[in-house]
């Protein structure tokens, strides 16, 4: 993509990056539903409309500065509620609803490679179509792998660290949950010296390969 400008590249990462947003956080709500929990539901959070789901600054602003600069791609959306109290097995099922997010970006993430796949194959019939459905299918797998990965890092209050609670005794869980207050600040100081993109970029880098190669594509 570093022959487009960029409002083209503007244009090819927004569609991805709303979705892959949007499914993630509508993924935490359904499952909690299903668990018991209808909070999410009564507020509209249980939808595909990014409208529902959009923080102004973390989900349209931020981003789009950081790929404007060529920067790691970095936001977020408006958490959804969970009542926990709701919960049918509490400590469980708070770690399946924070295990949905992540897996609902894998599978948009496999969705995109086999767009990529479905865009070599239009190629010669619909060239004007092919390129820019190849570029977005990479965006696409680039920003759900990002998103999956980064969540599923064990600092509060990233989705990762609600999977190691539900698997910690409740003492060692409640005292790892403490770090919480401290979590933003932990990764606005990992993103600013680098280190974020070091820890994330070897698992994100292995999957990408390994859905390109899945999918069928070069």
């Amino acid at each position: 993509m570093d022959e487009l400008n960029i409002l083209q590249r503007l244009a090819i990462w927004i569609l991805p990056v709303l979705f892959a947003i949007t499914v993630h956080e509508a993924a935490h709500g359904w499952v909690a539903l299903r668990l018991g929990d209808r909070t999410a539901m009564m507020l509209g959070r249980v939808t595909l409309n990014p409208l529902k789901h959009i923080d102004p600054v973390g989900t349209l602003l931020v981003p789009g500065l950081m790929l404007m600069m060529g920067g790691m791609l970095f936001g977020w959306a408006k958490p959804v509620p969970v009542t926990w109290q709701n919960l049918r097995n509490r400590k469980r099922d708070m770690a399946l609803v924070a295990l949905a997010g992540p897996a609902a970006n894998l599978l948009m993430a496999i969705f995109w490679a086999f767009l990529m796949r479905l865009s070599i194959m239009l190629d010669s019939v619909f060239p004007l179509i092919s390129k820019p459905l190849l570029y977005m299918g990479g965006a696409g797998i680039s920003i759900n792998l990002i998103l999956m990965v980064l969540n599923l890092l064990p600092i509060p209050p990233l989705d990762g660290s609600r999977i190691v609670s539900g698997l910690l005794p409740d003492k060692l869980a409640w005292r790892y949950n403490l770090l919480e207050k401290y979590g933003m600040v932990i990764l606005l100081l990992l993103l600013v010296s680098g280190v974020l993109w070091g820890l994330i970029s070897g698992p994100v880098q292995l999957l990408r390969s390994l859905l390109l190669s899945v999918a069928g594509v070069q």
